[in-house]
């Protein structure tokens, strides 16, 4: 299942992807008589994905579809982020070991290397991302995001997929600068307003044959800078979910950020994007901040 953020007037709404077309969660329930909440933010923090996602493949096939034309959007799709206020955000460094090297870094091998983001920083697709004046060398880097389904703790990894609601799109930023002046600066360099773009759309994870051949690329104006495969993470989408469960609750809502092929260095008037197999490109502008008198 495809489900959508979208930007209709002044308001953000939850839209389903289908076969006919785009049909938003309020006409929905309006034709259909179901109670599903409209926006896809609360209808992932009410743990409600999975619901949704069964009843479309259940009962939403069964319905002649002809009768409702009208329900269905035709016109241009604005995105908006599928999340403005995640319970919380959990990143992870250096998940690809030629991402490492990039950075003259060493991969981590046994446990994965995380952090967390305020969700001050989330803008999303087509927003603008705005290097701080503070930063002489900012990057964006393209990643899979995984989206938690409902509160969980201590999850096998051989069922990480039974709690997760879906994948999504992601650039985030990190102000390199700032970071190698000292890697306890770590959650600063990454945590500047919009230093997070976040997709608008959510995939569940039947919409995957096979996610290790899932291809993650990092592009700035329509050029590849670095691409690779998530079968050629140090530490899988699974073994995320599973550790970082093993060491804190994990909520509905939650994003995990899962690493990243490569970064590319940005400055003002560029423009970045992620593209990940199965998602539309996610794309941003970039503008500068006048330097700081740091």
């Amino acid at each position: 299942m495809r489900l959508l953020s979208l930007k209709s007037r002044d308001n953000e709404v939850g839209a389903l992807a289908t076969g006919h077309g785009v049909i938003d969660l309020e006409t929905l329930n309006d034709l259909f008589a179901t109670d599903w909440d409209v926006n896809i933010e609360a209808l992932v923090q009410s743990g409600r994905v999975g619901e949704l996602n069964q009843w479309y493949r259940e009962e939403f096939s069964k319905i002649n579809l002809a009768h409702y034309s009208s329900g269905f959007r035709s016109s241009k799709l604005t995105y908006a982020p599928i999340e403005r206020n995640p319970p919380m955000i959990l990143g992870i460094g250096l998940n690809y070991r030629d991402h490492a090297a990039d950075l003259g870094a060493v991969a981590p091998q046994n446990e994965p290397a995380t952090f967390m983001k305020p969700r001050t920083t989330i803008i999303g697709p087509e927003d603008a991302i705005v290097i701080p004046g503070k930063s002489m060398r900012t990057t964006a880097e393209a990643e899979l995001g995984v989206v938690v389904a409902r509160r969980c703790k201590d999850i096998p990894k051989e069922s990480w997929l039974d709690y997760i609601a879906g994948f999504t799109a992601i650039l985030d930023m990190t102000a390199e600068d700032i970071l190698e002046q000292n890697p306890r600066f770590l959650t600063r360099s990454k945590s500047f307003d919009t230093f997070l773009s976040l997709g608008g759309e959510l995939l569940t994870p039947d919409e995957f044959t096979d996610l290790s051949k899932v291809k993650v690329a990092t592009l700035k104006h329509g050029k590849v800078y670095r691409e690779n495969v998530v079968s050629n993470m140090t530490f899988s989408p699974g073994s995320l979910v599973s550790f970082l469960s093993s060491e804190l609750t994990l909520e509905a809502g939650d994003i995990i950020l899962t690493g990243t092929p490569g970064a590319v260095a940005i400055s003002g008037d560029d423009f970045v994007e992620a593209q990940i197999d199965g998602f539309a490109p996610l794309r941003n502008a970039v503008i500068s901040e006048l330097p700081s008198s740091r």
